[in-house]
């Protein structure tokens, strides 16, 4: 595969690291301090004239416009071409001096999603794997069910479902939709919203000749830097299920 390289972004105004925090995975000390995350997709002018499908690429930035990170998808010119959003990757978030720090990852699956898969078995449900440091699982992402907008759980390392994700009734995306999609962070028993994803409309241009995505996370500053760090995971499963390839 390609190696990732860091964002060419014009020099972004990097967020300054926090000091080190004991039991804290090297580089998640920035998800310490905040309540709130915006991605946004770096739209590619190749895509955009050509559609052909390049691999992602994102900044993730705080409220202030100040980048944390930088993220780059993995995954081969023939997985992209053959599976489109149904394929399988490797995300590498990576913070200022290159240093990868979160690795997210998924297993092509190609019942994922498929009607005639939804009554059999989870064994067809979407799923991410967290790592932080890489080679250091923190976390999972799994939906429930095979099927539509089956709502998503996410896991600890030891696999113990901590926050849940449920998708709105109604999935918006493309030129014509000019609104936002909530997807509610409930805790296990549905009874607290604690926060929440949001797919930002990016505006008609963007939407209409790129795949360039751009969301929101909300949650609790006291929040575990692994949960939070998971929900990123969630994140990227969301966008690669719902709104890539449009």
């Amino acid at each position: 595969m390609a190696q990732v390289v860091p964002s060419t972004n014009n020099n972004p105004d990097w967020m300054q690291r926090p000091p080190a925090i004991p039991g804290c995975p090297p580089g998640l000390e920035y998800l310490s301090q905040l309540d709130c995350l915006i991605l946004n997709q770096n739209v590619s002018l190749v895509e955009a004239f050509t559609g052909w499908e390049k691999n992602n690429k994102y900044s993730i930035k705080n409220t202030q416009g100040n980048q944390i990170y930088f993220a780059a998808e993995e995954s081969s010119g023939c997985m992209r071409g053959c599976c489109g959003s149904q394929r399988g990757f490797e995300i590498f978030i990576m913070d200022s001096s290159n240093q990868k720090v979160i690795k997210i990852s998924r297993e092509l699956k190609v019942c994922a999603g498929s009607s005639w898969c939804a009554g059999c078995c989870d064994c067809c449900a979407h799923e991410v794997i967290i790592e932080a440091p890489v080679g250091t699982v923190v976390g999972y992402v799994k939906q429930k069910g095979a099927f539509g907008k089956s709502p998503y759980d996410i896991l600890d390392e030891n696999q113990e479902p901590v926050l849940r994700i449920k998708c709105p009734r109604c999935i918006f995306n493309g030129p014509v939709f000019s609104c936002d999609n909530d997807f509610k962070i409930l805790t296990m028993d549905g009874e607290t919203q604690v926060g929440k994803l949001s797919k930002v409309y990016a505006g008609f241009a963007k939407e209409m000749f790129t795949q360039a995505d751009n969301f929101s996370i909300n949650f609790p500053t006291d929040l575990s830097v692994k949960t939070k760090a998971a929900l990123i995971g969630a994140l990227f499963l969301i966008d690669f299920t719902y709104f890539e390839g449009e």
